[in-house]
């Protein structure tokens, strides 16, 4: 089965990862998205970041009326900060009869060559890249293990999303219902 892997810190989870995740599932040849909760990126600071659990549950909750999407907790038991290249070895001596590639945001091509082991990323499990605002084609976007998959151009971040919540503001309509449940009832980023 090939699979694509979405990783994200998904702190919230928000409407348009789930409609990344579908123009995936439509756009590319792939059978499901498995959206991969990571407890840290090494780019990213951890300071306003939810406990990977709460992160987790709330995808759960968010995608489970979605066969085609799974949520994994793969890197909770990895070294922090996890690196994705790490990741994907794990995944496929986990899973050796599927076949993994990248779902990545066109954003993250520019930096794509910081990544830890980008080349082995590239040549063994390629990248299915969806646009984002404001970015232009990279050197790594005519690369053959490189497909653009076209998807809505949304400008939606989990960053807008807590600042909403912060300043007690309504964020229906961001995040899938089951979600605000979660964030209402247990004061999320408050």
């Amino acid at each position: 089965m090939r699979v694509g892997l979405y990783f994200g810190s998904f702190n919230p989870i928000h409407i348009g990862h789930l409609i990344i995740a579908q123009s995936m599932i439509d756009g590319a040849d792939i059978e499901e998205v498995w959206f991969i909760v990571s407890p840290q990126n090494p780019f990213k600071s951890s300071k306003q970041l939810l406990h990977e659990f709460d992160r987790y549950e709330m995808v759960y909750l968010a995608i489970k009326d979605n066969d085609r999407f799974k949520v994994s907790d793969i890197e909770f038991q990895m070294p922090k900060p996890s690196y994705t290249i790490d990741t994907l070895t794990y995944l496929t001596e986990k899973h050796p009869i599927n076949d993994f590639v990248l779902i990545i945001g066109s954003d993250n091509l520019t930096s794509f060559h910081k990544w830890k082991n980008h080349k082995a990323i590239l040549k063994h499990y390629g990248l299915l890249v969806y646009p984002r605002p404001g970015t232009t084609d990279s050197e790594i976007s005519g690369h053959p293990n490189v497909k653009q998959v076209e998807a809505p151009l949304l400008d939606i971040s989990a960053t807008f999303i807590r600042k909403k919540i912060r300043q007690r503001k309504s964020v229906r309509y961001l995040v899938p219902d089951a979600v605000l449940t979660c964030i209402e009832d247990r004061k999320f980023y408050q």
